[in-house]
């Protein structure tokens, strides 16, 4: 028996790996806590449902961040993405451009259907782009992606000349504001990608794929795998939910401007770190993320619900990502050393 084993089973509980496994889950119980002491509005059911149906958006981005960060790469095109695939969503919807301020039964539209395939599509092809660019170009993520902010977010003013898309029939709000047996659609539709997603990860060959290039990228590649196109594959994932994400704001907004997910970039990455994904590649999980992106959003309404400025709340997020990203290479440290 080695000494690492020796010492471990003397210790009999490694109260390290413990918190470290279940830190973000143990943080998100306490901090419930504490606002529900400090103010008895949070635990109703109304609030906690807002709650929820505030985070889903953010939700559904932070699942296709986690697949790009445990390749060890990030995005930061997200926002902007978002608003382009939102604005084309918003136009086949309503049928054109000449309509888009019509409210009512007058501008009938192309359907919801063909306006989420939109917004999907677009946002596949997006993320198709910019894994091409990391691969082929041999460009890092974090510039390309910088680079892909700008591009989105310029394509979204041209293509809408700056002003908003609004005004849609009831069946494509629905997917917004709809509830079914309560429950909010956005939180079920977050959800339900969320447990895909965990499947994908952690039961099928391509889930121990992106693990493995997260981990080793070389030791992949002479392992025989594919590198360049697992982390293509994951931008294009990203840009699947980006598009899914862009489709159902415009649906809860009722509206869709280029000014849409302006920020949402710190929220999401904030909630994949928090939620133990090493921005180092190769750890973490979709269960993690879910919830570090609950956790972010129990912050921020806890903090409204006690006036706690919005800049400050900004402040708190930025910490907090840099508390959980020293912690996550501590962690690593100890870890080798064991």
């Amino acid at each position: 028996m080695t000494d690492a084993a020796t010492k471990q089973t003397d210790q009999g509980f490694d109260a390290f790996s413990f918190l470290a496994r279940f830190a973000p889950l143990i943080f998100l119980l306490l901090l419930m806590a504490v606002f529900a002491i400090m103010e008895p509005r949070f635990l109703s059911s109304i609030n906690l449902f807002n709650v929820m149906r505030q985070v889903s958006i953010v939700g559904l981005l932070a699942i296709g961040m986690t697949f790009v960060i445990l390749t060890a790469g990030i995005d930061l095109s997200i926002g902007s993405l978002l608003a382009f695939a939102g604005l084309v969503a918003a136009a086949v919807a309503k049928g054109g451009m000449q309509d888009r301020f019509t409210v009512g039964d007058e501008a009938i539209g192309y359907g919801w259907p063909l306006a989420a395939l939109a917004a999907i599509c677009i946002g596949v092809v997006g993320g198709y782009l910019q894994g091409l660019a990391i691969t082929k170009l041999k460009v890092p993520p974090f510039v390309v992606t910088l680079g892909g902010m700008s591009v989105f977010r310029g394509a979204a003013l041209l293509f809408a000349a700056g002003g908003p898309i609004s005004g849609f029939q009831p069946d494509f709000t629905w997917w917004g504001q709809g509830r079914i047996f309560q429950v909010p659609v956005p939180v079920i539709i977050f959800l339900v990608a969320a447990v895909v997603a965990h499947i994908v990860l952690r039961y099928t060959r391509y889930g121990r794929q992106v693990y493995a290039v997260g981990g080793n990228p070389e030791a992949a590649r002479l392992a025989g795998l594919n590198v360049n196109r697992i982390i293509t594959s994951v931008y294009v994932i990203m840009g699947f939910f980006a598009g899914l994400g862009a489709f159902v704001l415009a649906a809860r907004l009722n509206s869709a401007e280029a000014v849409a997910g302006t920020g949402y970039e710190l929220t999401v990455i904030a909630s994949v770190v928090i939620g133990g994904t090493s921005l180092f590649g190769g750890a973490g999980s979709i269960f993690g993320t879910v919830i570090g992106t609950i956790l972010i959003g129990v912050l921020l309404n806890g903090l409204v619900l006690m006036n706690v400025s919005s800049y400050i709340q900004q402040i708190i997020i930025g910490v907090i990502i840099v508390l959980a990203v020293a912690f996550d290479t501590f962690a690593k440290s100890r870890r080798r050393k064991a």
